[in-house]
């Protein structure tokens, strides 16, 4: 078999697809469809239970592909190198394939997905040729069927890493598909066939967000590249749509909140889009019209050196990678500075950038490393970092283990303050998120002279008495950032104790503090940068150790400006300061 990247394979009678003239529009649900839709929906939803499908696969629809589309966004080369080298490497651990058992993973669950959705396909390609690449990918494809083609299981057949299985699978055929025993590509085809007709019947099962969103980019993809696929592809339209309307709040960004499964939505659908293309067919409107509202929403959370912030357990993606994604998506958009759906604002003036969380964390079913950082903040002053969060948390590996991810998730490892050494939204002994956070009043104001942002949670309100504000003043020139954390007695509640209270600023990497003489101060001076200085209007500033997760999962020590204060029962104030000096 030949196969052409890039480009459509000969088509054989029968293989043309739908007639010009004769494209159904598909809607949300069946509400919109004609009798023929509906019956064709429904006839295809029951279809996989009857012979039906393997009568599809024989004769009039021999197995193959149709074509191979392109994957845009490069691989990362280590990784790709790594494979080349004999072992398998992810977030610093490493995996010998000569000794590779798909039954029997000694990894982490983020290295285990890493596998089976085969996306170390793109990290191969990206170092090596295909004449290099195809007997490497061929030998661990090779372990994988004889592990897992007979009997679906999971994590290998669960929705999200059989959708990026297909997607990886078709986009790199070349790296599959040369070999020349003939029985190894029948099953290698028969298995992509398979896991289609298993997405069929499971995806809308697969968690709401990006599993159900991969589950069903998946089954287009097989719809658009395996012959005979019309029917699963108007069953497969409508499914999109569904996941793409819980998957997105309608300012663009994911349910889950998190940066990392942003970028990860906006690729996925940037992918499934190159599978219409490869095929020259019109990707559905709901398709388009994600990724132009994902996009802007992702670009809200750049810094100024394009790379985005640590926040909902992600770590900083880097710009190169962030830019990669976005030329996939072929969408040109100026970043969203305000997603109150989504829950960020974003202010920008002059080289100052500045982020803030302003909604509660997402549902505890939709984020596996969800964090407790309303309020929190991250300031950057041209390509350079000043304040940040430690994020990681979801970038679990040999340099952050569980114990350390769980760490990352609270409220003290997010630059706002923190009462009682408590977390503004519990964090339980499961992992999973409990009560805390549950509403977030904002008012934002835009003037000549600046902005103004007033933002407020109860998180602290049901056990300690307290509503926390935050106050944020951005001057017109953007060298000045004022803030105020406030604590006031929350309405109908005892009259609340006295609680010590914390005001953290994590600094980036590259910050050098230096504290003034009444230790109400510091000089910030930034590696390469500018000179800033910070001054707390009340309690008593300390410098202390920190560290900060970057995009591969390793942690680096920084330093952290830490303000302590009290909470009094008729309410306590601490007012700060950031300058830029020089």
């Amino acid at each position: 078999m030949s196969v052409r990247k890039g480009q459509d394979l000969p088509p054989e009678p029968g293989d043309d697809g739908i007639e010009q003239g004769k494209r159904l529009i598909r809607v949300a649900d069946d509400k919109g469809l004609s009798l023929a839709q509906k019956i064709a929906n429904h006839f295809y939803l029951l279809s996989w239970k009857t012979p039906i499908h393997g009568r599809r696969l024989k004769g009039k629809y021999p197995l193959k592909l149709l074509a191979v589309p392109d994957d845009e966004v490069p691989g990362d080369s280590r990784a790709g190198a790594a494979i080349r080298a004999g072992y398998f490497l992810f977030r610093g651990q490493k995996l010998p394939i000569d000794t590779l058992d798909f039954t029997r993973l000694p990894t982490s669950p983020a290295f285990r997905d890493y596998l089976h959705s085969f996306r170390w396909l793109r990290d191969l390609s990206s170092s090596a040729t295909r004449e290099q690449g195809a007997p490497i990918a061929e030998a661990v494809m090779r372990k994988w069927l004889a592990a897992h083609h007979e009997t679906p299981s999971e994590p290998a057949w669960r929705a999200d890493n059989a959708g990026w299985r297909l997607l990886f699978w078709t986009a790199h055929a070349p790296l599959i598909l040369s070999s020349s025993d003939l029985v190894y590509r029948s099953l290698v085809l028969n298995c992509i066939a398979r896991t289609a007709r298993h997405l069929d019947r499971i995806t809308d099962k697969a968690p709401m967000g990006l599993p159900r969103l991969t589950g069903w980019c998946g089954i287009l993809a097989a719809a658009l590249l395996i012959p005979g696929g019309e029917a699963r592809r108007l069953f497969g339209e409508a499914g999109l749509k569904r996941a793409i309307d819980s998957s997105f709040h309608a300012d663009g960004g994911i349910v889950s909140r998190s940066p990392l499964a942003q970028l990860e939505a906006v690729m996925l659908l940037s992918m499934l889009r190159a599978v219409y293309d490869v095929r020259r067919a019109p990707p559905p409107v709901c398709l388009t019209e994600a990724l132009a509202r994902a996009v802007p929403a992702l670009l809200g959370l750049t810094h100024g050196d394009g790379g985005l912030g640590s926040w909902q357990g992600a770590g900083a993606i880097a710009p190169q990678n962030v830019q990669a994604v976005i030329a996939a998506s072929r969408v040109r958009a100026r970043p969203l500075r305000q997603a109150r759906d989504w829950g960020y604002q974003r202010i920008t003036v002059g080289n100052t950038v500045l982020q803030i969380d302003a909604a509660p964390p997402p549902v505890a079913r939709l984020a596996e490393a969800g964090c407790a950082s309303t309020g929190a903040i991250e300031i950057s002053d041209g390509p350079l970092r000043l304040i940040v969060n430690c994020g990681g948390a979801a970038l679990e590996g040999a340099w952050v283990p569980w114990d350390l991810a769980q760490g990352l998730r609270t409220t003290a490892a997010h630059s706002t303050l923190i009462l009682n050494d408590s977390n503004s939204t519990a964090l339980l002994p499961d992992g999973t998120l409990g009560k805390g956070v549950t509403e977030v009043e904002l008012n934002r104001q835009e003037t000549d002279n600046g902005s103004r942002l007033e933002l407020s949670h109860d998180g602290y309100v049901r056990r300690m008495g307290y509503v926390h504000r935050r106050l944020l003043l951005v001057s017109g020139d953007g060298k000045e950032i004022r803030g105020e954390d406030m604590l006031t007695p929350a309405e109908r509640r005892r009259r609340p104790g006295k609680q010590p209270v914390q005001l953290r600023f994590h600094l980036a990497p590259g910050v050098e503090p230096t504290p003034t003489a009444d230790n109400m101060g510091a000089l910030l001076r930034i590696d390469l940068g500018p000179l800033w200085q910070f001054r707390a209007g009340a309690g008593a500033l300390t410098i202390e150790d920190s560290l900060w997760v970057d995009a591969d999962g390793r942690p680096h020590p920084t330093r952290q400006l830490v303000v302590t204060g009290e909470a009094l029962p008729g309410g306590s104030s601490i007012g700060w300061i950031f300058k830029r000096v020089g």
